[in-house]
Formats: C-alpha cells, sequence, structure tokens
C-alpha cells in the first residue's frame, strides 16, 4: 500500500512539471519558426521593391541649388519605403564606367537611356522654380521598361523658401499616392486667387457733386435768421468733393472697398462747410451695384437751447433761473453764436454705376438719419476706366 501511495503521489506531482514543459518548448518552437518566416517574407519584401533613381532635378529662382534640392528629394522618397533607392554615388560610380556623359538630363529620351545603364525600373525627376510669390515644385516619375512618362505631380505652394523640404515631401506623397496632413498642406499651397481685371475690378476714384437735404430742427436753424443764431440758409445744400476708394477684397466680380470721400457744402448760401465720411462699401462690378456705410464728420458751429411754447428758439442762458426751473427741453443745435464742434453721424448710401465705353458714371442715394435733423441726398460723379500702372 505504501509503494501505491507513492507511485499515485508521484504521478500527481510529475504530470503538471511535464505538461509546461512540453507547451513552453512548442511556444519557443513556434516563436523561431514565425521569426524566420517573418524574415523571409521582409527579404522576399524588399526583393520585390522597384528600384529608383534620381538623377537630377532643376531648380530656378530660389536659394537652394540643383544638388540641395536633388538630396532632398532622395530623402524624402526614402522615407516613404516604397522603393529602392539608389545612392548617388552609386550612380555616379555606374555612369562613370560606362564612359557615357550624361549633363543636364531630364528629358524622357535621356532619363531611359539612363535608366537602362543603371538597371533601375523607375527614373525620377523634376524641377522646383520660383514664379513672382508663388513656388511650383513638379515631379516625373518615368518607367524605364516602357520608356514612358508614369506619373506627373505639380504642386504650388506658398514662396516660403525655408520650408522646401515639407514642399517636396507634400509633391512626393501626392506623386505616390499618400495621405499628407491636411494642416500642413493648408499652410504651404498657394491656392488660386481670384482674376482682377476690368471684367471683375471696378475702380470710381474721381469727382463727386450732388445735393442734400436737411429736414427736421436742425432744418429751422439752418433757415433761420442770424439775429435769431441760424446761418439764413436753404434747405437744400449743393456739395462738391472727391472721392478715393482703395480694394481690399476681390471674389469674382464682387469686390469690398474702404471709400474715402471729401465733400464742401453750402456755397450757394456763401458758406463753406467741410465734411468727411470713411465709408465700407460692397459692390458688383457685373451689375455695378453698390451698398456702403460708415460714419461722417462734419465742422459745425452748435450751441445748447430751447424751444419755447411758441417755437421760438433761444439759448439755454436767456432763461432767467429767478423765475424758476427751465421746463423747456435743452437741445444742441446749429447755431452761429455757438462752439466749432466736429459733429459725427452714420451715412448709409445705394448706388449704381452706369457706363458708356470707358466711361463710368456712379449715381447713388444716401441718408444720415438723426433725431435732430435727418439729411437725404444724392450725388453724381465720373471716371474714366484705365489700367493700373505698376
Amino acid at each position: 500500500m505504501f509503494n501505491q501511495k507513492n507511485i499515485i503521489m508521484k504521478t500527481v506531482v510529475t504530470y503538471p512539471i511535464k505538461t509546461k514543459v512540453l507547451w513552453l518548448t512548442l511556444a519557443l518552437i513556434l516563436m523561431f519558426v514565425s521569426k524566420i518566416s517573418f524574415g523571409q517574407r521582409a527579404q522576399v519584401k524588399e526583393l520585390t521593391k522597384e528600384n529608383i533613381a534620381i538623377l537630377s532635378i532643376s531648380s530656378k529662382n530660389i536659394t537652394s541649388d540643383a544638388a540641395t534640392v536633388r538630396n532632398i528629394l532622395q530623402l524624402e522618397v526614402e522615407k516613404t519605403n516604397i522603393f529602392s533607392v539608389m545612392d548617388k554615388y552609386d550612380i555616379q560610380d555606374i555612369l562613370s564606367d560606362s564612359g557615357k556623359e550624361f549633363k543636364n538630363c531630364y528629358g524622357k529620351s535621356c532619363l531611359v537611356e539612363v535608366g537602362k545603364i543603371l538597371k533601375a525600373d523607375v527614373m525620377l525627376t523634376g524641377n522646383v522654380e520660383r514664379y513672382g510669390e508663388k513656388i511650383v515644385v513638379t515631379l516625373r516619375l518615368i518607367n524605364v521598361h516602357s520608356e514612358s512618362i508614369e506619373k506627373v505631380q505639380v504642386g504650388e505652394y506658398i514662396n516660403l523658401q525655408e520650408e522646401l523640404q515639407k514642399m517636396i515631401m507634400v509633391t512626393v506623397n501626392n506623386l505616390l499616392d499618400i495621405k499628407n496632413d491636411e494642416n500642413l498642406v493648408s499652410l504651404l499651397v498657394d491656392y488660386d486667387g481670384p482674376i482682377a481685371s476690368p471684367k471683375t475690378t471696378l475702380n470710381l476714384d474721381g469727382p463727386r457733386m450732388g445735393v442734400s437735404y436737411t429736414i427736421g430742427d436742425a432744418a429751422e436753424r439752418l433757415q433761420a435768421s442770424k439775429s435769431e443764431g441760424g446761418y439764413e440758409m436753404f434747405p437744400v445744400i449743393t456739395q462738391f468733393g472727391y472721392q478715393f476708394e482703395t480694394q481690399y477684397l476681390s471674389a469674382g466680380s464682387f469686390q469690398a472697398l474702404l471709400e474715402v470721400i471729401v465733400l464742401v457744402g453750402g456755397l450757394e448760401s456763401g458758406k463753406f462747410i467741410p465734411s468727411v465720411s470713411l465709408l465700407n462699401g460692397f459692390r458688383s462690378s457685373a451689375n455695378g451695384w453698390e451698398f456702403a456705410f460708415g460714419p461722417t464728420f462734419k465742422v459745425v458751429k452748435t450751441a445748447t437751447g430751447y424751444y419755447d411754447e411758441n417755437d421760438n428758439w433761444h439759448l439755454e442762458y436767456e432763461w432767467d433761473p429767478n423765475t424758476g426751473e427751465n421746463p423747456y427741453e435743452l437741445q444742441e443745435l446749429p447755431d452761429n453764436r455757438g462752439t466749432v464742434k466736429v459733429s459725427t453721424n452714420l451715412v448709409l448710401a445705394v448706388g449704381k454705376t452706369f457706363k458708356s465705353g470707358y466711361l463710368n458714371i456712379p449715381v447713388n442715394v444716401y441718408v444720415v438719419p438723426n433725431k435732430k435733423g435727418t439729411i437725404i441726398g444724392t450725388s453724381v460723379g465720373f471716371n474714366i476706366g484705365r489700367k493700373k500702372k505698376k
């Protein structure tokens, strides 16, 4: 009985140990086999990569020379890990041994010949050039076996030459169908702007003339006699001046403008009333309609006073305080006995430009709202459409 227990206990104890050793051995064998298999697959994958050679790439009107641009291009292609990129020194040695010289080799025929000597599958070439404030990167992928241009990729970027490597990286990724970082692309890409031409822009710098009509209490003060502090003016005032404008936004036939209008009024009444208006305008050069708004500044003499029960105007100091508190509403209105002040109001204007050949005739209607006296007016101007001098 003693021996049987020993045997049973020994079996119970040793069985799990042998099982663990067996499973551990199997796991090591599987790991070893999978490692060998992975290595073989990597070798096969490496062997199936196409050989690509970058002989030269031209550069023009940029600070980096062609050799630097070529090295940047090779670096970015290597980073994609799609091709087996030939080393530039190996390329130089092979071409030197061939006894042939290949200078300025950018065309398809020349690159196919070089590719056959190098035993490359594809050749990559292109050019980087600055046009004004834009840098254009062009890459061409040439298939040596079919002797054809396999793919062309063109990228247009803002003139940020210190970011040339990123521009080449984005172009390479687009050439090889690799997704780019959209935020990076948006910072580099020079999106096409609207075309500026006589069809899409309309400049209306030129003289202005018109009339305005004042209503309300301010109109009464302008027409009042000088003895009553008035100006003995007509309610209808003529104006002459000039409009200056500059365009700060253009999209198709739409324009956003900053307009400065300098006017002088009241000459028909022997007065000199200067005013300056700063307007933000929106204009369609397709149909000539325009809307504008902004502040206007005018130099006038004003005084604080009141109207009595008979609608007679009095200055504030004319009220006798001994009779009690002044029951009439005090107002600040134009008065030639007052002090010179700069009056500020809002202008709202709408207009349309009529054309006759090169002649532009803008016609505008405007209103200056004010509870003390609203001004309604119209103006007309003219200018000759002409090309801007650079």
